[in-house]
């Protein structure tokens, strides 16, 4: 084994209180790594240095924080396949997929190295004669961000670039299973000319470090992805902190793809596939309800089952695979418990569900299909997070739309349609924050806001420009020339 890798607090890299051990789900016997577990009183400190640190980080130049955004963006793309290989290793996304999302970090961080040049304000005159207006954005203070397994690098980017473009610091927990990427980046950052302070990485559990950043009064905001349940408590935490916190979450999802009868078939299948088990069904824009109109709905279902009997389930390592494994036993175990409730409630498990073995140890499940299934179901309700999805038949396009509508979720949607007036009208009613016309609901480009409505987030986008809206406060200012 390598040596234990360490926690960044205050620009130092300091021991923990404990270690981490990070398995590969495609090999359990791989130790990825070992990594420092912080305590209370490390996060503490870590809170304090990004306190420290920040005045001087916030009245920086736009030059400075270009710069060291643009060398963070630069050392992550030069690295993307080692990066990437790091990434498939311990969260168990597909080599390509690894690399892809390493890229999507990368290029977040361009994006932002170039927003830290465009913020602008407004001036113009008062209502009262002779009087100024200024209207200017300012930065937060300490931010602590709680980031999740299944986007290790992407969705600590998206967090962590438009912080630090914006002028504030940053204390940044990542989820425990995949510390790997999160300590990649996080030395990407500290050899990026950002002073001491205003970046720190810990690692460790949400009853202790996400516990610590959500009661301390010195962090200004919290920015969260991850489960519904969690998400709930945060805010409600954030609410009753003393001085309040602002908080941003991005939680859960139940996402639609409808098909119509005239839509392209080779298109929508390839739209399920991708959308539903690709990256393991792991993903909250996966599109886990397939809502099939009845002219379509057999020959759709035919040919979605060939198509996931073509699918390669293995090695995230290995070419040619398309579908990693689950990413851990829990993980797996709940996707088993919801093929369950499926069968129980009477849904024709149609294709797949089964455990496989492999040449190595590792939480490999076959991509699974229900049919005959209805909107009122779990498996339809509750967000599996896993590579199970489940056909619902639908008599027309109106009955196609309510459906899809009718979820406490609201992040993304898709129809598969080769009518403009179906695609329009979708566009316009789906409820989500995301829609997709033959395209997976799964993928959005990195300069483009990304969140949805209902229970699936709750406060300022992230990504794009929109970013700013909540990493920053505005403020009005006036003054009189005398």
């Amino acid at each position: 084994m390598t040596a234990i890798l360490k926690n960044l607090i205050g620009g130092e890299w300091v021991d923990g209180a404990g270690i981490t051990r990070n398995i590969n789900p495609s090999n359990t016997n791989d130790v990825v790594g070992e990594y420092a577990r912080a305590d209370k009183a490390q996060t503490e400190k870590a809170i304090s240095a990004a306190k420290a640190a920040f005045p001087a980080w916030a009245r920086s130049t736009p030059q400075e924080r270009y710069d060291a955004l643009n060398r963070i963006s630069i050392d992550i793309l030069s690295r993307k396949e080692e990066l990437g290989k790091l990434l498939a290793r311990e969260e168990g996304k597909t080599l390509p997929e690894g690399i892809g999302e390493v890229a999507r970090a990368g290029q977040i961080f361009a994006f932002f190295a170039g927003e830290a040049l465009r913020l602008t304000g407004e001036k113009g005159p008062s209502v009262r004669p002779g009087l100024e207006v200024e209207i200017s954005r300012e930065p937060l203070g300490v931010v602590g961000m709680i980031t999740p397994w299944n986007f290790p690098i992407a969705i600590p980017a998206w967090k962590i670039a438009p912080a630090l473009c914006y002028g504030n610091a940053v204390v940044f927990k990542p989820a425990e299973l995949v510390p790997g990427s999160a300590h990649a980046l996080s030395e990407i950052i500290a050899r990026s000319g950002i002073p001491a302070g205003v970046f720190n990485l810990v690692v460790g559990s949400g009853s202790v470090v996400g516990q610590t950043l959500l009661e301390h009064p010195d962090v200004a905001a919290i920015s969260f992805t991850g489960s519904v349940s969690t998400g709930r408590k945060i805010a409600q935490a954030c609410v009753l902190s003393t001085p309040m916190k602002k908080f941003q979450l991005e939680m859960g999802g139940k996402n639609p793809l409808i098909v119509l009868d005239d839509a392209d078939l080779k298109v929508a299948v390839e739209c399920a596939v991708n959308g539903a088990y690709f990256s393991t069904g792991q993903r909250c824009t996966a599109s886990s309800r397939l809502i099939v109109t009845a002219g379509i709905h057999d020959r759709f279902v035919e040919a979605l089952t060939e198509r996931l009997k073509g699918l390669s389930v293995d090695d995230a390592l290995k070419a040619g695979v398309h579908v990693g494994p689950v990413v851990d036993q829990s993980q797996l175990d709940q996707d088993l418990r919801y093929l369950k409730i499926g069968k129980d409630e009477g849904a024709k498990l149609h294709w797949g569900g089964e455990l496989l073995n492999r040449e190595t140890p590792g939480y490999y499940l076959q991509p699974a299909l229900f049919t005959e299934a209805s909107n009122a179901m779990r498996i339809a309700r509750e967000e599996i997070f896993g590579p199970v999805a489940a056909v619902i038949r639908a008599k027309n396009y109106e009955e196609a739309l309510a459906i899809a509508n009718d979820t406490d979720f609201g992040l993304a949607s898709g129809i598969c349609t080769t009518s403009l007036k179906y695609a329009s009208h979708y566009k316009r009613n789906s409820e989500a924050g995301m829609v997709m016309v033959n395209l997976p609901t799964a993928g959005v480009d990195y300069h483009v806001p990304f969140g949805g409505r209902k229970g699936s987030s709750y406060g300022a986008r992230e990504q794009g420009s929109y970013a700013r809206e909540f990493y920053t406060t505005v403020k009005t200012a006036y003054t009189n020339p005398g």
